[in-house]
């Protein structure tokens, strides 16, 4: 099959390795494969190397794909996907967030009636903590582009419940897919764990709190903050780390400041992707507090560490963590809770181990990226039938 795949930015995310994982898994079956991706510049970090290095990938940097609403840069990047399109003749083109994901499937069908055009929905483009004028643009701008798309691949239940009660296409067009990941450096990384600590500066004692995401609006590193501000008063052998960059670096960094615990609290800066399973295994708890997300990858990331995660009940997290299981599930900024279920788990050794490995034992069975791939190609192979 001759396949694109057109996302709107390549930085350090999780639809962004997903997009990766996803093209290379294709190219080792043989299969003719173009990434398109636009300008990938900020703080996040940039992933476009991983591509970069694979000969049997194709890429274009398409510079009009801004993540910025710009009509005029927009009407020129259609223009020129069309033209793209039209020329390359895809048998499929696969689409990844919300700028591209319209763009991309608006150009495709104009280009070519008999092109296949797929859409992965890594996470909603409207959400509950969303001004409601912006929501109402965002459901209006996904319900045109449907127009365009043959297939929509959700990385969770909770992406396409959301879609569907928004009438957004028909729930046949419909297909649940989890993220996968390659889960085998999560395993090895227990190894290397008390070197690293070492290196970080934890003391054997220290027990470490560690989130991972960007440092970026509505992630929620502040109600993480807040709360351990309140944790060392009764746990003080006990230390942040937050695994990731972004914009509000500098902001949380004043805030941690502001509460006395800014000697307690790690930023690492940006951290390229092969290194997260290190940073996980540092950690005794996994702590998500993100109000937006799809399928938060970076929890699935804390089980194959072997950790117990305790997040927000937000989207996807509940396709994730089991209460009393694997974890617990808090409400969306319900900082009191939040503190209570992270002292518990501080303060109880055993079962914070019980939880971690058995969330590890699900993620070894749902999440390979193996699985992903057959998954998408079976998807691909039905549409052209």
């Amino acid at each position: 099959m001759k396949i694109c795949h057109i996302i709107t930015r390549m930085v350090v995310g999780g639809a962004q390795e997903n997009t990766i994982f996803t093209v290379k898994g294709l190219a080792e079956k043989r299969h003719n494969i173009t990434l398109v991706a636009g300008p990938t510049k900020g703080p996040e970090g940039s992933l476009l190397h991983e591509i970069e290095k694979e000969e049997d990938i194709k890429w274009v940097i398409a510079k009009e794909l801004t993540r910025e609403i710009n009509p005029a840069l927009d009407t020129i990047c259609l223009i020129k996907l069309i033209i793209f399109f039209r020329k390359n003749k895809f048998d499929i083109v696969h689409t990844h967030s919300a700028k591209a994901g319209v763009l991309g499937r608006i150009a495709a069908k104009i280009a070519g009636k008999k092109t296949k055009v797929i859409h992965t929905i890594h996470g909603p483009s409207f959400y509950e903590f969303q001004p409601a004028v912006q929501k109402f643009l965002y459901i209006t701008a996904e319900k045109f582009a449907s127009l365009f798309t043959d297939r929509f691949i959700c990385v969770g239940e909770v992406m396409k419940q959301r879609y569907l009660d928004a009438k957004i296409g028909k729930e046949s067009q419909y297909t649940v897919i989890y993220s996968g990941f390659d889960i085998q450096p999560y395993l090895e990384a227990g190894k290397d764990r008390d070197n690293k600590r070492r290196e970080m500066g934890i003391k054997e004692e220290e027990k470490v709190i560690g989130m991972v995401g960007r440092l970026f609006y509505l992630k929620g590193q502040e109600y993480l903050i807040r709360v351990f501000s309140e944790i060392v008063e009764e746990y003080s052998s006990v230390k942040l780390l937050l695994v990731g960059d972004g914009i509000l670096h500098k902001q949380l960094k004043e805030y941690a400041s502001e509460q006395g615990i800014l000697s307690k609290v790690i930023f690492t800066g940006l951290v390229p992707p092969a290194e997260v399973p290190r940073y996980i295994a540092v950690m005794d708890i996994l702590a998500h507090t993100s109000l937006r997300e799809g399928l938060p990858k970076a929890v699935a990331q804390g089980f194959a560490g072997g950790k117990p995660v305790v997040a927000f009940d937000v989207d996807g997290a509940k396709e994730l963590v089991i209460n009393d299981k694997t974890g617990y599930l808090i409400p969306p900024k319900k900082t009191g809770l939040l503190k209570e279920k992270l002292l518990f788990l501080l303060k109880n050794r055993e079962i914070s181990y019980k939880m971690g490995d058995e969330g590890q034992r699900r993620v070894k069975e749902i999440f390979p990226v193996e699985k992903m791939v057959a998954k998408i190609e079976q998807v691909y192979k039905e549409e052209l039938l």
